[in-house]
């Protein structure tokens, strides 16, 4: 089978050369969005930053947060849901044990690289304990060093939501055993 190949012959004039209409043209684009932004003012695309926000939909995938339990400490449970359906693999978390014995466990390392994120949403989908979200609003990423970009587990932490009777605790350490169990009710399990 032959391909057909079709020649066009472009003429170009003196003018084309010297490019004055590609020039006139993207001025009068420029004159005209300059005039728009001064006077007219229902349709401005300009929007002027520290005074007004843009507007963000409700479905916007912002930066990740952590969220906490009642008693101040993080809702993560170190299940590794969110590591591994992670596309980007920008998520490491590694955990330890807690001391309260009805925790399981709790990540002791929680780090995501926001450079590799594609923010796709998946670790929001697949956590079990509704411990990370992506709803900050938080739309401008911008830092000088490429380390400001590696989230760490206190940084994640939810700041929205904090009081003093929610404020964030590393790990809560409890100074005895019925403590440590509070949900026991002394009886071993059969």
């Amino acid at each position: 089978m032959e391909l057909k190949v079709k020649t066009v012959d472009r003429q170009r004039g003196f003018a084309e050369e010297l490019y004055l209409p590609a020039i006139m043209t993207g001025l009068k684009l420029t004159v005209r969005h300059w005039t728009r932004n001064i006077f007219g003012k229902k349709d401005v695309v300009t929007i002027q930053y520290p005074e007004e926000t843009r507007r963000i939909a409700p479905r916007y995938r912002g930066r990740h947060r952590l969220l906490v339990r009642e008693d101040g400490f993080i809702k993560c449970v170190a299940c590794y849901m969110c590591e591994e359906v992670c596309p980007a693999n920008c998520i490491h978390i590694d955990a330890g044990e807690h001391p309260d014995k009805s925790v399981e466990k709790y990540p002791v390392v929680f780090d995501i690289d926001e450079l590799r994120c594609v923010f796709c949403g998946l670790c929001v989908e697949a956590c079990p304990k509704d411990a990370i979200r992506m709803d900050t609003g938080i739309i401008s990423l911008a830092f000088s060093r490429r380390e400001r970009f590696d989230f760490t587990r206190d940084l994640l932490k939810d700041h929205y939501h904090e009081n003093e009777k929610t404020k964030f605790h590393a790990v809560p350490s409890p100074a005895s055993d019925p403590e440590a169990l509070p949900n026991s009710t002394g009886k071993l399990a059969e």
